[in-house]
Parts: structure tokens; C-alpha cells; sequence
């Protein structure tokens, strides 16, 4: 089965499931989905960067700051973000990713957008990408990485998958209002 006939639940504004369809007809069609965005940091606190290879169906070639995808029919959020962060690290045996906040993100655009949560996870494991998904990573502390944002904000630097920052920029403010 290819990633465009994976069976998604497809919701409404309130991330209630309305029906379901493959993935391909939920991009085609710009369908509100689900998605799990996990943060992962390893021993030395630093977060897991990479760039997307270039058949991904959505955002190829660019960077992000999170693992994960779509959450699949009857799929909770909590399993989707433990299984996409396991697959796409290469890892087996992480502990359940620690659920943050969800948002509604809204593609610039146009079309509906997915339904996401975002989720942290410790990685003390030796990581081994998913060559299907992730052609380069590395891990950088948190300076360095709003250095790299800031840099592609200003018109230079890595191009970013803009859920992804959409996502970090939620997670900043979160942790603003909490310190």
C-alpha cells in the first residue's frame, strides 16, 4: 500500500470524525485531518533537525523540527506520535512522547489544514533515520536552532516546513507564558 492509499479519518473545526478517506483524497482535496508533531530532544538536550527527502507527498526537501504524520482511521493521537517518532528516529523502545498542546493549523494558501498535537520525547538512543523520510538530520541545542528559524525568516538559511514552525512558534509562546 502507498502512502497516497493510507486510510485517514477526515474531521470537522472541532476535530470531531466526520468520515474517512485516503490520504491521497485528503491532500487532493485540501480534507482536515490529524497530524502528531513529536519533539525530540536527546541526552544533551539538543532537538532532532532534518530535512525531508524529495518524495515526500507534503513539504518535500525542506527542514523541520519535529517527526512525525498523520494519525491513521481510528488511530489515537498518542499512538500515532509514538509510532511516527519510533519510525522515523529508527528507534524501538522510546518512552511514550509527553502530549503538549493541539492547534488547528492553517495552511496560508487555502484548504483546511490538519488538526495537530504536538508531543516532546528523550531520545537517548542512537538514532538511524528513516531513509524513506529524512535525507540529512543532526541535533542542535535550542539556540542554534531559533539562530537557523530567525536566518530563513529574514529570507536566507533553510527553507522550513511551515507547520513545522508553525508548531515551534506555539511551543515557544507555551513555554513563555509558562516561565
Amino acid at each position: 500500500m502507498s502512502a497516497a492509499d493510507e486510510i485517514l479519518d477526515i474531521v470537522d473545526e472541532n476535530d470531531h470524525v466526520v468520515r474517512q478517506a485516503s490520504r491521497g483524497e485528503a491532500y487532493e482535496k485540501g480534507l482536515r485531518h490529524r497530524c502528531a508533531f513529536i519533539l525530540a530532544r536527546d541526552a544533551d538536550d539538543r532537538v532532532f533537525v532534518h530535512r525531508r527527502t524529495a518524495t515526500k507527498m507534503v513539504f518535500p526537501s525542506r527542514y523541520d523540527m519535529f517527526v512525525g504524520g498523520v494519525v491513521g482511521a481510528g488511530e489515537s493521537y498518542d499512538d500515532a506520535a509514538l509510532r511516527e517518532a519510533e519510525e522515523e528516529l529508527g528507534v524501538s523502545g522510546l518512552p511514550r512522547p509527553v502530549p503538549l498542546f493541539s492547534f488547528l493549523y492553517e495552511p496560508e494558501g487555502g484548504g483546511r489544514g490538519w488538526w495537530s498535537r504536538v508531543y516532546e520525547v528523550r531520545c537517548a538512543l542512537p538514532v538511524s533515520p528513516q531513509v524513506e523520510e529524512i535525507d540529512w538530520h543532526t541535533f542542535l541545542d535550542e539556540e542554534e536552532l531559533d539562530r537557523r528559524v530567525a536566518e530563513s525568516a529574514a529570507g536566507g538559511g533553510w527553507v522550513w516546513t511551515p507547520d513545522g514552525l508553525a508548531a515551534y512558534e506555539r511551543l515557544k509562546a507555551v513555554r513563555a507564558r509558562g516561565a
